[in-house]
């Protein structure tokens, strides 16, 4: 139980540290309210930085401390979503295992994350092909990220050595994209239906194996 006194005694954190921590919560505020109203039907491009500040709770004004506009809070959200999932990606494919296990790993890394993170990618799958041009762009940059990301560790790891890195970011580009698409079906999964999962989890593997398999045998200058 906390005392009386405990309650009253001055916190030891920097009153700059504590100011920081307020401004963050408020940005997250203002992105999840984003987000609650996309999931509630809202498109992104219909949504008013008012309709955001009144359902994060925050007066109009404070959206400035934190965003230029509502394209820069997408932007925000794009980010969000790309930056845990290619340090968890990435961790995957560097813990040593033969490439098909890895290959099944990253799979069902990238599904429960995209599951645990769903408002995040029905909000990319949706601003990926009518957002404006801002997001649009910034969702390929992140996907251009994940691919040369990918294409450097599969040369560091030896994989497919005599393929140029620029072949390379060619195939992961195509893996990327095979992602992309998995995430709106990983989405729209029915609840409770494990074989229907199982299945398409089995398709996404089976999909991603044939690109690199179709790698093997490429022949630059075909």
């Amino acid at each position: 139980m906390t005392t009386d006194s405990a309650r009253r005694a001055p916190s030891s954190a920097p009153a700059g540290s504590t100011r920081q921590a307020q401004k963050q919560r408020t940005r997250e505020k203002l992105m999840d309210a984003a987000l609650d109203l996309m999931e509630a039907g809202r498109g992104f491009s219909s949504l008013s930085l008012r309709e955001v500040t009144r359902e994060a709770g925050v007066v109009p004004a404070a959206f400035y401390r934190h965003f230029r506009d509502l394209d820069e809070l997408g932007l925000a959200l794009v980010e969000a979503a790309g930056v845990t999932l290619r340090r968890l990606l990435r961790e995957a494919r560097r813990q040593g295992l033969p490439p098909t296990q890895v290959l099944r790993s990253s799979v069902l890394i990238y599904k429960n994350y995209v599951k645990q993170n769903h408002r995040y990618f029905r909000f990319a799958a949706s601003a990926r092909g009518g957002g404006s041009p801002a997001i649009r762009k910034a969702i390929r940059i992140e996907e251009s990220h994940f691919a040369n990301e990918m294409a450097q560790d599969m040369r560091d790891m030896n994989l497919m050595p005599r393929l140029s890195m620029d072949t390379l970011s060619l195939i992961c580009g195509l893996v990327v994209t095979t992602m992309m698409n998995a995430a709106t079906d990983i989405l729209d999964l029915p609840e409770g239906q494990a074989q229907a999962e199982t299945e398409m989890t089995e398709n996404f593997i089976l999909q991603l194996r044939l690109i690199f398999l179709g790698a093997r045998s490429w022949s630059p200058g075909r």
